[in-house]
């Protein structure tokens, strides 16, 4: 899977870069087929906002945004808004399955 890292008007430190990746890498696994990730950090009126895109087949795109007073923050409300969506679409029942 490729993962994309966008700062907009800030700069993150090495670390937190590493962090995001191994933390969308991880997430990554709960979905089916997972071909590329976008995560960008940007500051937006001295909030850290941090936003991730989670591509995956038949144009189905996971987007989620968080903000807080710093980007370890963001990132973290973030990656718990991507499980949970992950969660939901992994015990959705899936269309065309039949009712027995």
């Amino acid at each position: 899977m490729k993962v994309i890292i966008t700062t907009r008007r800030c700069k993150v430190p090495g670390p937190i870069r590493e962090r995001a990746k191994m933390l969308i890498e991880r997430a990554a696994k709960k979905a089916s087929r997972p071909y590329r990730a976008e995560i960008i950090f940007q500051e937006d009126h001295r909030r850290s906002v941090v936003e991730l895109h989670l591509f995956l087949p038949r144009g189905k795109v996971n987007v989620c945004t968080a903000e807080a007073d710093d980007f370890r923050s963001a990132l973290d409300r973030a990656m718990d808004k991507l499980n949970n969506q992950l969660d939901k679409a992994r015990d959705a029942p899936h269309r065309g399955a039949s009712a027995s």
